[in-house]
Order: structure tokens, then C-alpha cells, then sequence
């Protein structure tokens, strides 16, 4: 992928507004800050990361593609035996939103491979105490590097 497309995604990524839902109402997650909401809902998680299968790469695809990957991701996690919660990104003006999972309890290994089979660019990964990263599969651009908050894959 180009550079300069590279960038202009983590910016997007980085600006994103996500959040989970519990018990009928939708909670924050914030890229470089710790989760305490999350993790007194779920104290005997080790670990939590939200991926989606929509929009790979982020490239528009039909919603029935991205539905047909979400149920398959959804499944996959599922039969894995992981905590899961709905979740969501979205632009901050709403002019994309893409319905994501919060997965509790996947080592970040397995999690990034998942990540990459479903063909997705940014995931966010933390532990508790710990403060949410965002994970890019990609090579760092050239001109990005003031990112104390993203864990560079490639």
C-alpha cells in the first residue's frame, strides 16, 4: 500500500471514535488511554482487541461481502471460546461507521494473524492497566513519527 495512503488511514484511525456495548449502552474505547470501564465489566480478562472483518484494507465493499466476513469472523471467534462484545469505529461526522467486535482473552499473536486474514489495516490491542495501541499492518511511512501510541507490524 502507499505510503502516503498508509498515513492518511492512521490519521483516520487515530481521530476514529470506538466503542463497545454492554448491558444496553455503548461505552468508550480511546486510543493511548487505559480502559477501567472495560476492565471492571470483565476482571478475569487478560487481554482485549477490537477488529471487524468489514471494508478490508479499507476499501468499500458491498455490505453483503462485509456481512458474509463478519459472520465468518464472528464464528471464528465463537468457536475459539473468546469473550466477545458488539463494537463499532467510526469517522468522528459519522460519514463511516464499521460495526466491530471486542474480543477478550486472544494472545496478540493469534490476534493480529485473525486480523490479517480478514484483511484489516488498523486493530487496537491492549492488556489491562495497560493503555489501548493501535496495531497497523504495515511499514511505517517515512514522514510518521510522532506515533508514541501504534505498534507498527511491518
Amino acid at each position: 500500500m502507499d505510503p502516503s495512503r498508509v498515513s492518511e488511514l492512521l490519521h483516520a484511525y487515530l481521530a476514529a471514535e470506538y466503542r463497545w456495548q454492554y448491558d444496553g449502552s455503548w461505552h468508550d474505547v480511546i486510543i493511548g488511554l487505559p480502559t477501567p470501564g472495560l476492565e471492571l465489566a470483565y476482571p478475569e480478562a487478560t487481554s482485549f482487541g477490537m477488529l471487524s472483518a468489514w471494508n478490508p484494507r479499507s476499501v468499500e465493499r458491498s455490505d453483503d461481502d462485509n456481512r458474509r466476513d463478519d459472520d465468518a469472523l464472528h464464528a471464528q471467534l465463537v468457536a475459539g471460546g473468546y469473550g466477545l462484545r458488539p463494537a463499532f469505529a467510526s469517522a468522528r461526522n459519522r460519514s463511516w461507521r464499521e460495526p466491530s467486535w471486542l474480543v477478550m482473552g486472544m494472545e496478540v499473536g493469534p490476534f493480529d494473524a485473525l486480523a490479517r486474514r480478514f484483511g484489516q489495516l488498523g486493530t487496537l490491542w491492549w492488556r489491562p492497566g495497560e493503555a489501548v495501541r493501535l496495531r497497523m499492518d504495515a511499514p511505517r511511512p517515512p514522514d510518521e513519527t510522532g506515533d508514541v501510541d501504534v505498534d507498527w507490524l511491518q
